[in-house]
C-alpha cells in the first residue's frame, strides 16, 4: 500500500541501487585528481606508490598569476591609508630593477599578534606597549606578474601614495562570485546521474 502509484524508476529499491551505482561510478572516475585551479605544484608530500587516505594533504597549488601582497604597516602609519590608493612594490628578488604597480584593496580587521596562538597581553596585566603591525592587502597588475613572476613568502618594499584620502577605510562586502571555483566535481555527478538513468531506462524497456 505504501508503494501504490509509484513508478518503477521511483521505486525505493531502484533509487537505492541508483545511489550505489552513482557512488561506485564516482569512485572509479575520481582516481584521477583534478585541480580546482591552474598553477604550480609546491610543498609536495606524496610520492609514487604511496597509499593515500581521505583528507590527506598531497601538495599545494600556487596560482602565480593571481598573487597579492600583504604589507605589514605599523599602526602609526595607517592614519592616511584608504582603499583604492595607488601602490608601488619593489620585491627583493628583483631589487630595484622591477617596480610593480597595484592598489590597496583592504585592511585586516586585526593585527597579527591579536590572532596569534599566544597573544602578547596576559591576564596578570603585565602588558608592555609595543607598536603593532596591521596587514594591508594590495592587488598587483596581472600583466606585470606575468612578465616578472613572484613567489609566495618573498620580502618587498611597499610604498602607498596617500594623497587621495576620499576612499573608504573599511572594505566592501564580499563578492558574490568566488575567486577560485571548479566545475570538475559537479560535472562528474551530472554524468553519473545520466548514466544511472540510462541503465534504468534500458531495464524498463525490457
Amino acid at each position: 500500500a505504501a508503494l501504490g502509484g509509484t513508478t518503477l524508476a521511483q521505486h525505493p529499491a531502484v533509487l537505492a541501487a541508483k545511489e550505489d551505482f552513482v557512488q561506485a561510478w564516482l569512485a572509479a572516475r575520481r582516481n584521477a585528481i583534478l585541480a580546482p585551479v591552474s598553477g604550480y605544484v609546491a610543498k609536495r608530500s606524496v610520492q609514487v606508490g604511496a597509499h593515500v587516505s581521505p583528507g590527506m594533504a598531497l601538495l599545494s597549488i600556487v596560482p602565480l598569476d593571481q598573487l597579492w601582497v600583504d604589507a605589514n604597516f605599523k599602526e602609526s602609519e595607517l592614519q592616511n591609508i584608504r582603499i583604492g590608493q595607488p601602490v608601488t612594490v619593489e620585491a627583493d628578488i628583483y631589487g630595484g630593477k622591477v617596480t610593480y604597480h597595484g592598489n590597496v584593496v583592504g585592511l585586516s580587521a586585526g593585527t597579527g599578534s591579536a590572532f596569534s596562538l599566544l597573544p602578547a597581553q596576559n591576564a596578570s596585566g603585565n602588558w608592555i606597549k609595543v607598536v603593532q603591525r596591521l596587514p594591508v592587502r594590495i592587488a598587483l597588475d596581472s600583466k606585470e606578474l606575468a612578465e616578472h613572476p613572484l613567489r609566495v613568502g618573498l620580502s618587498a618594499t611597499v610604498t602607498v601614495d596617500t594623497h587621495r584620502r576620499d576612499g573608504a577605510v573599511l572594505g566592501a562586502a564580499m563578492p558574490s562570485v568566488p575567486v577560485y571555483a571548479t566545475q570538475s566535481l559537479g560535472q562528474l555527478v551530472q554524468d553519473a546521474d545520466k548514466m544511472a538513468d540510462t541503465v534504468i531506462a534500458k531495464n524498463i524497456a525490457k
